[in-house]
């Protein structure tokens, strides 16, 4: 399989090879046509994919210790007075608040956000499970005026629910590692009027090093989501800016908080395969799991592209 790096000139080449060949053969009516590289799909997922975990994240570091410990200003802003959000709850209610539409200021991530996420854990079937780290915590997501480097994020509906083992031990290595079952429906306007993406889910989360104290310290201690190493698995479906149908399945997706602060937290291992409704299946990898970078590859039709996630 060869790696290459396609261009339009190897695309206007490829074209005019093949006009050449069709027209001394003039029997032969069907046009010549482009090879299959449409990388669309691949590309609008993954940022559906981003923005979605990233909400994910938010919603378990609020709901754990009232406020974002990845998702933070740099300390020097925090220094000054100046929050990227504000965390407050009422009840059952948290709000997350990145502050109006004119917001300039960064997260550790690097990424700028404004508007407001709600999340409401009143549904949880355990009066207990107040935390996320709880079995049986379940909240619902909503968005006000959410925009996350320019594209506007519209849940129509989002849950997330803690499906660890009601029996799982209270204390640090449980023998069993902290499960989430994630569900959702997601509309996305993409900066700079690029379109709209439509995106919906059905999705495991796993925290998988559970057994390490230094990121899991029990039920009755927050999660230090800085050290903390998740999987993603699952099904996935939507409709590109292009109005172009598609199904995913996500295998094992990768994403460390143990990464340097200041590197935007991209899916570091596993693939999706992305299926078009009138194209073949193509396929995204994120890596080993252990390198901490914004590489991947895309497989298309036998073809690998190098990429990197913004």
């Amino acid at each position: 399989m060869k790696i290459k790096q396609f261009t339009l000139g190897i695309a206007s080449l490829f074209m005019i090879v093949s006009l050449a060949f069709t027209s001394c053969r003039k029997k032969d009516k069907t046009p010549a046509q482009e090879p299959d590289t449409d990388q669309t799909t691949a590309k609008d997922n993954n940022l559906s994919e981003s923005i979605n975990s990233d909400i994910e994240s938010m919603g378990s570091q609020a709901s754990e210790n009232s406020a974002l410990t990845t998702f933070k200003t740099s300390e020097v802003v925090e220094l000054a007075g100046i929050s990227a959000a504000t965390v407050s709850i009422v009840g059952k209610v948290i709000t997350v608040n990145f502050g109006p539409s004119t917001s300039t200021i960064a997260s550790l991530d690097g990424r700028v956000r404004t508007g407001i996420i709600i999340y409401d854990y009143s549904a949880s079937t355990q009066t207990t499970a107040i935390r996320y780290r709880n079995p049986g915590f379940s909240m619902s997501v909503s968005t006000q005026s959410y925009i996350v480097d320019g594209n506007q994020v519209n849940i129509n509906s989002k849950t997330i629910t803690n499906t660890t083992p009601l029996t799982i031990s209270t204390g640090t290595n449980p023998g069993t590692n902290l499960t989430w079952a994630i569900n959702a429906n997601v509309s996305i306007i993409k900066a700079g009027g690029a379109g709209t993406i439509s995106w919906t889910c059905n999705r495991t989360k796993e925290l998988t090093n559970t057994s390490d104290p230094n990121c899991y310290k029990g039920q009755s201690l927050a999660i230090d989501w800085t050290k903390a190493k998740i999987k993603i698995n699952g099904s996935a479906s939507g409709i590109n800016k292009n109005g172009e149908g598609y199904s995913a399945v996500a295998t094992n997706l990768v994403r460390d908080f143990n990464c340097p602060i200041g590197l935007k937290r991209h899916f570091i291992g596993g693939e999706i395969a992305y299926t078009p409704d009138s194209k073949p299946t193509r396929v995204i990898n994120y890596g080993d799991g252990i390198t901490c970078d914004n590489n991947a590859t895309l497989t298309v039709n036998g073809q690998v592209f190098v990429i990197t996630l913004p």
